[in-house]
């Protein structure tokens, strides 16, 4: 339960950050508007041919009478555009972030910059990044349509698929939601899709309450559009706390800052460590012992605590 809270309070502080930089907020609306206009569209077809698709897939009921035919072919229409829905949302933060990939870069560095400490990310060529975001998307993509596709086979039972199978529905699309929005971060950190996979199911209610709540709004209309600025903020923000705090800062062995303790989040050295310092963790070089007593009180009679 306190995971599923605190997924809720990510995606509040999220749009909390993008609500004091309003500049930010309207940078990351522009490629939402331009996946909404094409998402738009294909609903748009989607229920203009609904009636037709139902009709071609269920050809073993045009000899029945009313009202069976109509209840049956009407259940595959509201199920046919239900999962078309539910794959909008999914396909749609995919999409979005895939148009978008400069922008959200751009946003997920201000708020890691912002919170203290920014990961440097890969040298890769624009390109590469498209490239690797488009492969894991569609390798999210298909363990979603796998659920997908069972769950849209189990809400044809009686009762429990007009009840409990929506539910589990919402809550599988919002843990891929929440897979796709922390990709941006994720990848910043180098973390393959498989070891994001893994992280957030062992953090299963976490990645439900954040994405859930968006699953739910996403299905309002324009709504997608004006929150996945800060929905792309709070998953910047969820992913700072998910990484472990022991990975080290790149580089490194992973040996923790004497004296300072986990940077919460990072992973990294602490941002206000100077650069010129080098990594914080190595340790110090060897000091000859004092050549003898210098008068009572004298600081080099002595070395220094915790030497």
């Amino acid at each position: 339960m306190r995971d599923l809270v605190a997924g809720m309070r990510y995606l509040g502080a999220g749009q909390r950050w993008v609500a004091r930089h309003g500049r930010w907020w309207g940078f990351g609306l522009i490629p939402a508007l331009i996946a909404l206009v094409l998402y738009a569209g294909v609903l748009f077809v989607l229920a203009l041919w609904a009636g037709d698709l139902a009709a071609w897939a269920t050809p073993f009921a045009d000899g029945w009478g009313a009202p069976w035919q109509g209840l049956l072919r009407g259940l595959f229409v509201a199920l046919l555009f239900a999962g078309g829905l539910t794959l909008s949302v999914l396909t749609f933060t995919a999409v979005t972030l895939l148009i978008g990939d400069p922008f959200y870069e751009s946003l997920s560095q201000k708020v890691e910059e912002s919170e203290g400490h920014c990961p440097p990310g890969p040298d890769q060529p624009l390109w590469r990044e498209l490239w690797n975001g488009l492969r894991d998307s569609v390798h999210v993509l298909l363990r979603a349509a796998g659920f997908g596709l069972l769950l849209f086979v189990l809400g044809f039972l009686p009762f429990l698929g007009q009840t409990v199978i929506p539910a589990i529905g919402f809550c599988v699309s919002g843990f891929f939601l929440a897979v796709e929005l922390t990709s941006v971060a994720m990848q910043r950190r180098a973390v393959p899709v498989r070891e994001r996979l893994r992280m957030l199911r062992g953090r299963k209610a976490l990645a439900v309450g954040f994405g859930t709540p968006l699953v739910l709004l996403f299905l309002v209309p324009f709504v997608a559009v004006v929150l996945m600025p800060g929905a792309v903020a709070g998953a910047t923000l969820l992913v700072r706390d998910l990484v472990p705090d022991e990975q080290p800062p790149s580089g490194a062995d992973g040996d923790e800052v004497a004296g300072a303790g986990p940077v919460a989040g990072s992973g990294a050295a602490p941002a206000s460590w100077p650069a010129s310092q080098g990594q914080p963790h190595q340790p110090l070089p060897a000091r000859p012992a004092p050549p003898g007593p210098s008068g009572p009180g004298s600081s080099a009679a002595r070395p220094p605590a915790g030497w």
